[in-house]
């Protein structure tokens, strides 16, 4: 027998006594803050809000740094580039093959928001390829071999970070004579993509500082706050704020010390400054802060103000709460008490029955569902645990031996391209990065960039198999390739629009991939000109997502798809199809714009 428990005495009691012991806890704190700490407090609050601007400053510069970096990747796009690379015997043939290389790749990739002034490509004996000199004049101009005047032009950092193992991208920095300017400096090795180990080549990106400067200049910490940008063994560049005079001898020693032992002095404060330091793991371009001490202390009378308004707000607040709760809040949780206990002692069929919409009802309604949900996801688990067993027991069946697949169509591309049959040389690379690629299951996330890529080696097989019958056309958005997705969640897509929208049609046939980033939403289309197809059967199969018919092997293609991604977003995310007969089909996956630490994150909760 469960016993009715009785809470309105006590419950009334028990707020007047919060009420008062809140009232009394806060003046007390007040006093105390204003007395003995508040001064410490706020000089650590302002402390953290600087390192937290400094921090957010990084971020943004990580994400200008890596839109370079992935523009410098792009080149293992270009395999016909990068077999000249690897097969040319002299460096002349390949400048005269490769002489407008670098404007031409220059133009394709990089945009006027990156900057970029000058790109070269060189061999693996440092020898330059092709160069482009962006707005280049004879009084304004950059040099046509970074290492004709090695000293002036930092090339020497290029030329031992290149002879080095480092395999990260390399930061560097010059001062550009002619221009009187600081130049930021982009280096990425280019490796032969059959022998990973085997570097064929280097690009050099030489690009304007000044959006550095703008990202800097949005988090100044102050009318005298001095920042600068400065790699491990490197000099500094990219200097933003005021230098007071005093700071000369610190920041004269600091910079030597980075350039000789790539460290900084340990952080440190005085009655003068306060020295920050923030490091950029990824790419090892460290920021420092060189900031007033008035700067921090500017708050602490605001601060002060503040407490005296807060205590006085707070008892205010507390009387009105005791006065409206003690009427109107207790006799509802004295009822709800009662249900959960009795929920508790077995009757699990009892459910909240209170029918004033306020919090309390709300609260109610709440309970029921999370009742109700509890009993559903018990099912629900059961399925899928039994769905996740029979996954791994048929991947366990799938396994084969995928280095002596990798490793054989490796030899075959080799042994094609030694008898000059470029296209089954071709062939064989596209199916070993095809089943490279579907085959690693150690990470189950990949980029867009890397989907786009998978994606564009199985279009090449089909278009071998099919020949050339079926046009694609890419619009992506460059913003878009740095977010993260289910592995060999897009190649579907297009592979369904081939066997189902184009199958029987005839005449020319065209496949449309656009893939956009918007808000916080990241969206795939693929778009067929085909027979098209029943749209609203398919929608509804999806908006199901019986997981029953993936178990059972009844789907593979677009409910198998669509269940993955509806399992790890959430219900509103998804694939959605479009289909108008005799004129084609458009299907769209929605995923949240997400990058991969974020989905690790999300897939671990």
């Amino acid at each position: 027998m469960i016993r009715k428990i009785s809470v309105r005495g006590s419950m009334r009691n028990k707020i007047l006594l919060i009420c008062i012991l809140c009232t009394l806890v806060a003046l007390v704190l007040q006093t105390i803050l204003l007395l003995n700490v508040s001064s410490n407090m706020v000089y650590e609050q302002a402390r953290d809000m600087a390192y937290n601007s400094l921090d957010n400053m990084q971020n943004e510069l990580r994400t200008y740094i890596r839109q370079m970096e992935t523009n410098m990747v792009n080149i293992y796009n270009d395999k016909t580039f990068l077999r000249a690379l690897r097969e040319y015997e002299t460096v002349e043939d390949l400048r005269e093959d490769y002489y407008r290389y670098a404007r031409e790749y220059a133009e394709e990739h990089f945009t006027a928001n990156d900057g970029m002034m000058a790109l070269y490509f060189y061999n693996s004996n440092h020898e330059i390829v092709s160069v482009y000199r962006k707005a280049s004049t004879p009084r304004r101009n950059f040099p046509s071999d970074i290492y004709l005047e090695e000293e002036v032009y930092n090339a020497g950092r290029v030329k031992e970070y290149v002879e080095s193992d480092e395999n990260k991208m390399l930061i560097s920095s010059y001062r550009n004579p002619s221009r009187q300017g600081d130049m930021v400096r982009f280096v990425l090795k280019i490796y032969d993509i059959s022998n990973i180990k085997n570097m064929i080549a280097y690009i050099v990106c030489d690009a304007d500082a000044k959006p550095i400067q703008k990202i800097m200049e949005k988090y100044q910490m102050g009318d005298n706050s001095f920042v600068w940008l400065q790699p491990a063994g490197d000099r500094p560049f990219a200097v933003t704020g005021q230098f007071v005079e005093s700071y000369a001898d610190f920041y004269t020693r600091t910079v030597e010390r980075i350039q000789e032992t790539g460290e900084a002095a340990a952080d440190m404060a005085d009655s003068e400054k306060v020295f920050f330091h923030l490091s950029q793991r990824k790419y090892e371009l460290d920021a420092y802060a060189i900031l007033p001490q008035s700067v921090l202390k500017a708050s602490q009378k605001m601060l002060s103000r503040t407490l005296f308004m807060i205590v006085a707000a707070l008892g205010t607040l507390m009387i009105i709460l005791y006065i409206y709760t003690t009427n109107r809040l207790t006799k509802p949780l004295a009822e709800l008490m009662d249900t959960i206990g009795r929920i508790r002692g077995g009757e699990t069929n009892l459910r909240v029955d209170y029918q004033v919409q306020d919090e309390i009802g709300k609260l109610g309604e709440e309970f029921n569902y999370m009742l109700d949900s509890i009993e559903s996801l018990i099912g629900q688990q059961y399925q899928d645990k039994l769905l996740l067993n029979r996954a791994q027991y048929q991947a366990l069946q799938a396994q084969i031996n995928p280095h002596f697949l990798y490793n054989t169509l490796d030899t075959m591309s080799s042994i094609a391209s030694i008898q000059n049959c470029d296209l089954v040389s071709d062939l064989c690379q596209s199916l070993s990065n095809i089943f490279r690629y579907s085959l690693d299951m150690k990470y189950p996330y990949a980029t867009v960039a890397r989907e786009v890529a998978h994606l564009k080696n199985y279009i090449f097989v089909m278009n071998v198999r099919m020949r050339q019958e079926i046009r694609y056309h890419f619009d992506i958005d460059e913003d878009a390739l740095m977010y993260s997705v289910p592995k060999i969640s897009i190649q579907p897509l297009v592979e369904n629009a081939i066997n189902h929208g184009l199958k029987n049609k005839r005449g020319q046939k065209n496949i449309y991939i656009k893939i956009w980033q918007e808000e916080e939403k990241l969206y795939v289309m693929v778009k067929d000109d085909g027979v098209g197809m029943d749209a609203e059967q398919l929608n509804r199969r999806l908006q199901e997502n019986d997981k029953g018919l993936i178990e059972e092997g009844n789907s593979i293609g677009l409910l198998n798809i669509n269940a993955r991604l509806k399992m790890i977003y959430g219900g509103t995310y998804g694939i959605r199809i479009e289909s108008e007969p005799g004129k084609g089909s458009s299907v769209y996956l929605t995923v949240a714009a997400m990058k991969e630490d974020e989905l690790y994150g999300k897939a671990n909760v």
